[in-house]
């Protein structure tokens, strides 16, 4: 059986880090991502990087809310493991999608406030998403029984900030939607758990007004004294990724060096 990780989110942050880490470790890699031309050397050495682990990179740059590009994407993703040796299935679903709208819901001007539009939308992309993509997976029978889904959420899911309000209502949804898919699939032997990291410098960070404080604060509130990185969470995936720890599902999990735990 040859094992493969679909990433949602896979150039850069997180899910970069994460299939490099898996095709390490062995695993194949389909990576959907959306890249304009001047990032995409970056998503270029991700692959690099896969293939001389040894593996094999099937990567798409579209619009993973478009469902017509999921179709798409899943299309030949089935007709790559039905023309390959061997039997192919997927063994982890990673979503690390990190595209929303970061604006106050109420302003000191009308037009500067959060749309309906830009709420939807930022829903939609970094939560909902994750349920339509594994119904795909699942419906299309590419799914192994015993697999793996993970989810990136973090404090802003309980938590406020400033401008993180449409961000912060699409990972309480998110984490929602996880424990919702560990209780469906739990006859499948799927598991589904969130991760919830650490503050990170990731591009997605960088786009939050103020994030500068943001990381000084999480250097001097960790334990550590540092800051997560996405290596850091890309290792914690690969081991909660074990077939030995089919019984942990429904959490949100906590990577972070112990900073949420700090007061």
């Amino acid at each position: 059986m040859q094992n493969w990780a679909l990433i949602l989110g896979a150039s850069s942050g997180f899910g970069a880090a994460t299939a490099r880490e898996l095709a390490r470790r062995g695993y194949h890699i389909i990576g959907v991502h959306l890249d304009r031309r001047a990032t995409l050397p970056q998503v270029e050495a991700v692959i690099r990087d896969i293939e001389s682990a040894g593996q094999q990179a099937l990567f798409f740059n579209v619009n993973a809310a478009d469902p017509e590009k999921r179709s798409e994407v899943m299309d030949a993703v089935e007709a790559h493991f039905r023309t390959a040796d061997g039997e192919h299935r997927i063994w982890i679903l990673m979503h690390s999608l990190a595209f929303g709208t970061l604006r106050p819901y109420v302003a000191e001007k009308a037009e500067e406030s959060l749309t309906p539009r830009q709420m939807d939308m930022t829903l939609d992309v970094m939560a909902h998403t994750l349920v339509y993509w594994t119904q795909e997976v699942v419906f299309r029978g590419l799914f192994r029984d015993g697999g793996r889904i993970f989810a990136m959420t973090s404090s802003g899911g309980h938590r406020v900030m400033p401008y993180y309000g449409a961000v912060s209502a699409a990972k309480a949804a998110l984490e929602s939607h996880i424990r919702q898919l560990a209780l469906e699939l739990a006859p499948r032997g799927i598991t589904a758990n969130a991760i919830r990291a650490g503050v990170t410098d990731t591009p997605a960070l960088r786009k939050i007004p103020g994030h500068e404080r943001f990381m000084e604060i999480a250097v001097e509130r960790n334990p550590h004294h540092r800051l997560t990185t996405p290596e850091d969470v890309a290792k914690a995936i690969a081991a909660l990724a074990a077939e030995d720890l089919y019984w942990m599902t429904g959490n949100v999990i906590n990577v972070d060096g112990g900073e949420d735990i700090v007061g």
